[in-house]
């Protein structure tokens, strides 16, 4: 039997997942809003196509990185879309990484062939047509309009070509506010938010393990989220598992907070470590998960600003520098994990034998280990915008999920669909993630790049969040491409004002499947 899951019932939520706290998730009691396919897109081209996509009206626009390409999509007619243009980018550099558009005005932002060097964001109008670029950092990763569509931001990840680095194979990362001029591009202004003046006591709030690599260089911002304001950036530097603050106006870092570490040892906040178990087996553990998130987005709520992240988690690996190991090697503390057999024990294939940890987190000076640190949270957390405090996690909900509705294809991967094959490795992977209010109520949607699909939670309460629905549009019986939507890489969230039906859509590029669907509104249920 092919088994597709197109839309999984809402309020479908396993045993366990009776109270909203820290941890748990519950079923919303009041009238929620469930979502529904629309209709999909897809560029013919496969993987590394689709990465990312921004709707406006009733066009879409998709980037393409191994194509090089922009393409124009009508949506006028949701359920059947049309490319109208296929957009080169090779004028401007090696790929595009993000696509964003306001008021008309259309942004790509594209690294340049040699990925160390100065990249570019072009801006082009509705139809396709470039009207001009103007450059930014290295390896522009992300950008967004701010709200006021006054200004471009944009995250240049500045990443390195490998180790040990020196000033030219190791760009620092940095954030560009682009002002745009009423009076045309060519009047128009950016400014670069670095991150060599940070004190010392924010830098040692950081995650820096790059060899050689100052703090500016070891930083590299991935995501940007913008005040409703538009006076304020929040920026997701992944790897040093942090978040950065900008004041727009100055165009300058005002302040870095860290995210710690979640306790994996804690009910509520386990997970499934082993791809060798043959089970589901969602337990808890003496280890630690850093947040590490990918994608983040902002809300208010009477007046207190939130962020929410997908805790997605990511190693640097290059040449002359890895960060990720497993158990087998390391020596542990045995005043923290035990005697000889119960570290044996935990190194077993079937416990955390096959997790990946950091090999430069919580050593010790005489080479042990006193921590494990595991790469992601498998969760998405809610931040107090202005303190950086958590008041929200999502613990083990997001695998518990998929443990009552999926069983046969747990932890499945984006390019297999071998149960429990991503166990070992950040399980689920939430990656992307969107917010968006429809009739009152203000919603998160986070995409699973591995198993698939997006989860969607109420947060009009940001301290006790509700899960709502599992959207998923894959055949798991597929082993050629694994759609029709496979690896959800990006999600945005489009106002009823500015989308083709009138009403909100939720849009999800898919980077496996070289696909982009738009969903809306299904029904509101007591």
């Amino acid at each position: 039997m092919r088994r597709t899951v197109a839309i999984v019932a809402a309020l479908a939520v396993p045993a366990g997942l009776a109270a909203a706290s820290i941890g748990t998730t519950a079923a919303s009691a009041d009238p929620t809003v469930t979502w529904q396919r629309l209709g999909s897109y897809a560029t013919g081209l496969g993987v590394d196509s689709a990465e990312i996509a921004a709707l406006e009206g009733d066009r879409l626009y998709v980037i393409n990185g191994e194509a090089n390409s922009l393409d124009v999509v009508d949506v006028s007619d949701a359920s059947t879309p049309i490319r109208k243009k296929r957009v080169s980018l090779d004028d401007f550099g090696g790929g595009p990484n993000s696509v964003a558009v306001k008021d008309g005005l259309v942004a790509v932002a594209v690294e340049a062939d040699v990925k160390t060097d100065p990249g570019q964001v072009v801006f082009l109008i509705p139809a396709g047509k470039v009207r001009g670029s103007v450059e930014v950092g290295s390896l522009p990763d992300m950008l967004t309009f701010t709200p006021d569509g006054r200004s471009v931001v944009v995250a240049n990840e500045g990443e390195p070509s490998g180790y040990p680095s020196t000033p030219s194979t190791d760009p620092e990362g940095s954030v560009s506010v682009i002002t745009l001029s009423p009076r045309g591009l060519r009047k128009s202004t950016v400014r670069t938010a670095g991150f060599d003046a940070l004190t010392a006591e924010q830098t040692a709030a950081l995650r820096l393990n790059g060899p050689g690599a100052t703090t500016a260089q070891d930083v590299e911002p991935e995501y940007v989220t913008v005040s409703g304001d538009s006076s304020t950036a929040w920026v997701t530097l992944q790897e040093a598992n942090a978040v950065a603050t900008v004041d727009l106006g100055s165009a300058t870092v005002t302040d870095v907070s860290s995210l710690g570490a979640k306790d994996h040892s804690v009910s509520g906040q386990g997970l499934d470590a082993s791809d060798k178990d043959a089970a589901i087996n969602i337990a808890t553990w003496p280890i630690r998960g850093l947040y590490m998130p990918d994608a983040v987005d902002s809300f208010a709520v009477g007046g207190d600003r939130f962020l929410v992240t997908a805790n997605e988690g990511d190693a640097r690996d290059y040449s002359g520098f890895k960060d990720e190991t497993t158990i087998a090697g390391l020596t542990l503390d045995p005043t923290v994990f035990g005697d000889a057999d119960a570290v044996g024990a935990l190194k077993a294939p079937s416990a955390l034998g096959r997790l990946r940890f950091s090999a430069t987190d919580g050593v010790n000076a005489q080479g042990q280990y006193e921590a494990l640190y595991s790469f992601g949270s498998r969760s998405f957390s809610i931040w107090d915008a202005d303190s950086g405090e958590q008041v929200y996690d999502s613990g083990d909900s997001l695998e518990r999920v998929v443990e009552a509705q999926l069983p046969a294809y747990f932890n499945a991967g984006n390019d297999d669909n071998a149960f429990d094959s991503r166990s070992d490795n950040k399980g689920p992977e939430p990656e992307g993630v969107a917010v968006g209010e429809v009739d009152g109520r203000t919603y998160a949607f986070v995409g699973l790049e591995r198993v698939g699909g997006f989860m969607v939670f109420d947060v009009s309460d940001p301290e006790a969040p509700t899960f709502v629905q599992w959207a998923n549009n894959r055949d798991y019986t597929d082993g050629t491409t694994f759609g029709p939507d496979g690896g959800p890489e990006g999600l945005s969230f489009v106002e009823g004002d500015d989308s083709p039906t009138g009403e909100p859509v939720v849009v999800v590029s898919h980077e496996v499947t070289g696909t982009v669907s738009l969903y809306g509104p299904a029904s509101a249920t007591e």
